[in-house]
C-alpha cells in the first residue's frame, strides 16, 4: 500500500487556545459577561480550553475563587474546561485550601515527571 506523499503534517493540529485576560478587581456584575465569553471562546474556536490570564487579578480572596470557580462552571457546560495563566502563588494555595483544581499552564501533569529531571543513581545500584 503505498500513499502520495503530502506537505506538512496532516495530523497536527496547530490551534492554540484562546486567552481570556481578567482585569483587575472583577465585580458581581462582570461575572456574567466573562462567563459568557468563556463560553462564546469555546464555541467560536472549537478549542477544549480557554486559558484565563489571572496576573492581574488582584489580591487573591474569596471574589476571585467564585469567580473562577463560575468560569470553570460555564465552561464544563459548554464542553470545555479553563487554564490559569500566571496565578499568584497564594491565589493557587487558597483554591486548594477550597478545594478546588485547576491546570496551570507550565505545570507538569500528574504523574508526569518534569522536563529534563533525571532519576540520582547511588553507587552500587545494579544497572537497569
Amino acid at each position: 500500500m503505498s500513499y502520495e506523499p503530502q506537505d506538512g503534517l496532516p495530523n497536527v493540529d496547530a490551534t492554540t487556545p484562546p486567552v481570556l485576560v481578567l482585569p483587575g478587581p472583577v465585580t458581581r456584575d462582570e461575572i456574567p459577561r466573562l462567563c459568557a465569553d468563556v463560553r462564546a471562546r469555546l464555541t467560536a474556536t472549537g478549542a477544549g480550553v480557554v486559558v484565563c490570564d489571572v496576573a492581574g487579578i488582584g489580591p487573591p480572596g474569596l471574589d476571585a475563587v467564585d469567580l473562577l470557580a463560575r468560569l470553570q462552571l460555564a465552561a464544563r457546560r459548554a464542553g470545555g474546561r479553563i487554564r490559569l495563566r500566571d496565578p499568584d502563588p497564594a491565589l493557587r494555595a487558597l483554591l486548594g485550601l477550597v478545594g478546588l483544581a485547576f491546570e496551570v499552564e507550565g505545570q507538569s501533569e500528574e504523574r508526569e515527571p518534569a522536563g529534563g529531571v533525571e532519576k540520582a543513581v547511588e553507587p552500587g545500584d545494579p544497572a537497569l
